[in-house]
């Protein structure tokens, strides 16, 4: 059915499974993975939960236990002060919300869809002009944590939109706020994403070398670990050198590292194993010495990414 607002019978109904009918109502807009995992940590701390999807089954288990289904987009936007929406990209979020126009002035629009810094800015700018509190942000977490301290969302936009709505969002995990661009929270997404892929794919080629010599990935593990264990530091260091634009080469140099990525390269050869992800690292480090940077320390390699090569 068709939900218009939320109203005191609409709560003291919902007191059957909410413990507290007093928490701000709110609607969730998506029910793919994530986005029933949200709607599912807004019923688990007490917030009046409307929900919307183009299948409608898949609200069956949410509204199970509490949640109210919207019959239409405009009913589940108007049920609620505050819309979480989290769908495919930002094309479906302005195939769903451009069609209310006026309807959504005056709500809260907190955007968790994954994409792009300039999608966020875009869909902001329209956000403003069409009267809306719009907040963009980013979920650093898999749904099982979802509703748990651990899990970490990011979020972007103006300061006094985050302040108002902040209470309502922390079931959804630890709220960090990265300031008022909202592209922001986009931006560290992907860097997280970029660095955790690229750390996968390390530790994949590593099995995949090892393995070369039947070692199985579980033995190697341990060892991966205890390379692993010590990124923290190293990481300090590389974003300590970045920000001063300096690369000292004291403990370390790149004429010494590109002699390891030989190695590891020739090794991936010999055990016909793909070696692009060693070479792209040789190739930068290459590159660096060819510029005469041999003597510097490893985080010069920042230089050769921040250009475009094609610049």
């Amino acid at each position: 059915m068709e939900r218009r607002g939320w109203d005191a019978t609409d709560r003291d109904q919902s007191r059957v499974t909410h413990e507290d009918a007093g928490a701000a109502p709110v609607t969730v807009i998506g029910l793919g993975a994530m986005g029933t995992a949200l709607a599912r940590a807004f019923l688990d701390a007490g917030h009046p939960t409307t929900v919307w999807n183009r299948t409608a089954g898949r609200a069956d288990d949410l509204v199970a236990d509490g949640a109210v289904l919207a019959g239409s987009v405009d009913a589940a936007v108007a049920a609620s002060p505050m819309v979480v929406i989290c769908v495919l990209d930002h094309a479906v979020v302005h195939e769903l919300l451009d069609p209310l126009g006026a309807q959504l002035s005056g709500r809260a629009i907190v955007n968790l869809t994954s994409s792009t810094p300039e999608c966020a800015r875009e869909t902001a700018t329209w956000a403003a002009a069409h009267g809306v509190d719009y907040l963009d942000g980013a979920i650093m977490a898999p749904t099982p944590l979802v509703g748990k301290p651990e899990a970490l969302l990011l979020y972007s936009g103006p300061q006094t939109i985050f302040a108002a709505h902040r209470a309502t969002l922390m079931p959804l995990g630890r709220p960090d706020f990265l300031g008022p661009d909202p592209g922001l929270a986009s931006l560290y997404d992907l860097a997280m994403l970029d660095l955790f892929f690229a750390s996968m794919t390390g530790f994949l080629h590593a099995a995949a070398l090892v393995g070369a010599d039947g070692v199985p990935a579980r033995m190697f593990l341990p060892y991966a670990e205890q390379i692993v264990a010590i990124l923290p530091e190293t990481l300090a260091g590389l974003a300590r050198d970045v920000d001063a634009a300096r690369y000292p080469g004291d403990e370390d140099n790149l004429d010494m590292e590109v002699a390891a990525l030989d190695h590891v390269v020739h090794a991936s050869e010999v055990r016909g194993i793909d070696t692009a992800l060693p070479e792209v690292v040789r190739t930068l480090a290459r590159r660096a010495i060819a510029r005469g940077h041999g003597r510097d320390g490893f985080s010069r390699v920042f230089e050769e990414l921040a250009v475009s090569t094609q610049n």
